[in-house]
């Protein structure tokens, strides 16, 4: 798997919030033009324009931007710092950061979009399968009977067949 892949889905996907992946996932699509590579926010995140309000900004930055209602390049930009830093704590790595970020920053558009497209799906679709398989087992047998607890349709993991899953997503995105 490459490496931008990884920091992408073991350490910045599982601490976006849905609404910021969301958001993202409709930016890539339309190709919006205030997701912008090679750099974190416009205007820029220096100290004389924090309080000024956000034009565009990173995939990280969208997130917060668009999905969880930050307004100024401060709040963008601390939510930017915030999310490298869970990266790297849940990698375990100083900077692992920097394989998403160098790559979001220098594939060329098309591409990028494509590509990250296809991650953000992946995540969303995990986070909707996580969520819809939800199961109280301690009421269980007062609201099901237990013969109809057998037919309930349990997830099945399978990991080797996350390449099939991620195929068919790709199939999904691009047409």
């Amino acid at each position: 798997m490459d490496n931008w892949r990884n920091v992408w889905r073991q350490g910045f996907a599982p601490a976006l919030s849905t609404a910021g992946l969301q958001a993202l996932r409709g930016a890539l699509r339309l190709n919006d033009p205030r997701l912008v590579q090679g750099a974190t926010t416009t205007p820029p995140p220096l100290l004389c324009v924090q309080d000024w309000p956000v034009e565009a900004c990173c995939a990280l930055g969208f997130c917060g931007w668009q999905g969880d209602g930050l307004h100024t390049v401060g709040e963008v930009e601390e939510h930017f710092a915030q999310a490298c830093f869970e990266a790297d704590r849940r990698l375990g790595e100083p900077a692992a950061c920097r394989w998403f970020l160098n790559w979001f920053d220098d594939a060329p558009r098309a591409e990028m979009r494509r590509e990250l497209l296809v991650e953000v799906e992946l995540e969303l679709r995990n986070r909707e399968a996580s969520t819809e398989f939800e199961f109280d087992f301690d009421s269980a047998s007062e609201r099901l009977p237990v013969n109809r607890l057998r037919d309930y349709p349990w997830p099945v993991e399978e990991p080797d067949d996350a390449n099939v899953e991620i195929e068919a997503i790709r199939e999904a995105v691009l047409n």
